[in-house]
């Protein structure tokens, strides 16, 4: 996609905005003050000039990368709201029936009451927790953005993504592929407090968060409350204007005990008293019609029986054939040696219970194969089926007698139009309508969302603004221009502007 052209209203606007501060600047002659006020009122232009060149920058190159971009989110602007102070929640493997029981669970029962709820959300394929991660802070499909799973490897350098828990996880390589959203307030001066947030400390695109405190493995639902009172009061004292928490407690039990297991609904009533606390905090600092809460999650969860339901690849090639294989489960990617592609190709193309594809015949729909990080042949499994080596090689946990291994219960990463990969999203606050329950979204479409509640013009993606903007009380709607601010008579005039108001103020 090329970067989109400023249309005339917003050039426009944009000389309106500068004429007031030529008069400001005028009034600043007319008493000391008054030109005290002038001169900070040039330095913000300025400050702004400085964080439209590098969104302009920024949107040529997701235009040169987001060629698949759908242009109801990545072609048209939104016109925002006031910009009010947003709260967002990441609920790690939260699927979409996890609160189907509401009266069992106060706190989410009064999110829903006072917000909208969606029917449920598909994620983007594969339905794996990074690469979602990125498409709900991007709004851009994987094939765009590039992060293509937890598991990546980077043909060119050698290098590898494991999940995060390696170095190399935290090099730009993997991450600088689009802009999240957090990068793109920091680039604008509008500070972002981000909690347990796996990846906030990696420096994208050269920005970081004003605050991260670093991802742990499986937050306590201490660390989350704890959290949830910090950014409430970052952002009601106005040091943040976004906040992000992350949760991963529902996926752990998940995996561990399976969707259906007592844990994981214990797991659902400890976090719901998590929600309790946020409901009572928001009612005591009076901040429910200032405040903007969104509560996503990146995927779900199904069942899972490694005793009947496994795919064991050296029962159909020689493990030797292949120069790299990335992760083990519902998605495997493999190098096959170049000399042995079509026969490993072959042999895997017999085996029952699973999909392979050569890169080129990945299927559209699942905006996939473009991606940097895709390996010549990817592997699908069956919805509860499961891909690895060998059963040797089987992803046990350590439970709490510490060294013994058990099974675990419940994956995730199938197709994303697999009924249990589908998560959830709720949100409440002073933009949103109350007591809505609406129709399914996809995780391409809540970045566009959130720009909307923050005042902040999307960058090019793939979501669709008409399955959410009814989720708003109003909404303006898509506002051309485009994200790639372009415009370059609007940077003359610009250019101009900013000298007489020097000139003026000497």
């Amino acid at each position: 996609m090329k970067p989109q052209t400023r249309s005339a209203p917003g050039c426009l606007l944009q000389l309106h905005l500068l004429l007031r501060l030529l008069l400001l600047s005028a009034a600043g002659h007319q008493g000391a003050a008054a030109g005290h006020q002038g001169a900070a009122a040039g330095q913000q232009g300025a400050a702004a000039g400085h964080q439209g060149a590098a969104a302009g920058h920024q949107g040529a190159a997701a235009g040169q990368q987001g060629g698949a971009a759908d242009q109801q989110g990545g072609a048209a602007g939104l016109r925002g709201s006031a910009g009010r102070p947003l709260l967002v929640f990441l609920i790690d493997g939260f699927r979409y029936d996890y609160t189907d029981q509401l009266q069992a669970l106060p706190g989410f029962q009064q999110l829903v009451q006072e917000g909208v709820k969606v029917e449920y959300l598909t994620p983007d394929f594969p339905s794996l927790s990074y690469p979602n991660y990125y498409t709900l802070m991007t709004g851009r499909h994987t094939e765009t953005r590039h992060m293509t799973g937890n598991y990546m490897w980077s043909e060119a350098s050698d290098q590898e993504f494991l999940i995060g828990t390696n170095a190399d996880s935290l090099l730009p390589l993997w991450w600088d592929g689009s802009e999240p959203l957090w990068v793109s307030l920091q680039r604008q001066g509008r500070d972002v407090f981000m909690y347990y947030w796996p990846g906030c400390e990696v420096e994208i695109l050269g920005v970081r968060p004003a605050f991260c405190e670093k991802y742990v493995y499986n937050p306590s639902v201490e660390n989350l409350t704890d959290s949830i009172t910090d950014a409430l009061g970052v952002l009601r004292s106005g040091r943040a204007d976004m906040a992000a928490i992350y949760y991963e407690k529902i996926d752990v039990e998940g995996h561990h005990f399976g969707p259906d297991s007592e844990q994981v609904r214990a797991a659902v009533r400890e976090l719901d008293g998590a929600m309790q606390t946020l409901n009572r905090k928001l009612k005591e600092m009076n901040e429910e019609q200032h405040i903007n809460v969104v509560l996503f999650s990146d995927h779900g969860m199904t069942k899972l029986q490694w005793m009947e339901k496994l795919i064991e690849l050296d029962k159909h090639i020689n493990m030797t054939d292949v120069r790299k294989m990335m992760d083990r489960g519902p998605v495997v990617n493999l190098w096959p040696r170049q000399d042995k592609y079509n026969e490993v190709y072959a042999a895997l193309s017999r085996v029952s219970n699973m999909q392979v594809y050569g890169r080129q015949e990945i299927p559209e729909r699942l905006h996939y194969k473009g991606g940097k990080f895709v390996s010549p042949l990817t592997l699908v499994a069956d919805p509860g089926w499961f891909i690895t080596e060998n059963r040797d090689k089987l992803p046990y946990w350590r439970n709490e007698s510490g060294p013994a291994s058990a099974w675990q219960h419940g994956w995730h990463g199938y197709d994303n139009e697999f009924l249990d990969m589908r998560g959830f999203f709720l949100a409440k606050g002073p933009d949103f309508k109350q007591n809505v329950q609406a129709a399914p979204i996809r995780a391409v479409d809540v970045y566009n969302l959130m720009c909307w509640t923050l005042g902040v013009q999307p960058l090019p993606n793939n979501g669709s603004w008409s399955r959410v903007e009814y989720l708003l009380r109003s909404s303006a709607g898509p506002l051309q221009p485009g994200p790639a601010w372009t415009c370059w008579t609007c940077w003359a005039c610009w250019g101009a502007s900013v000298t007489l108001l020097l000139t003026r103020g000497n």
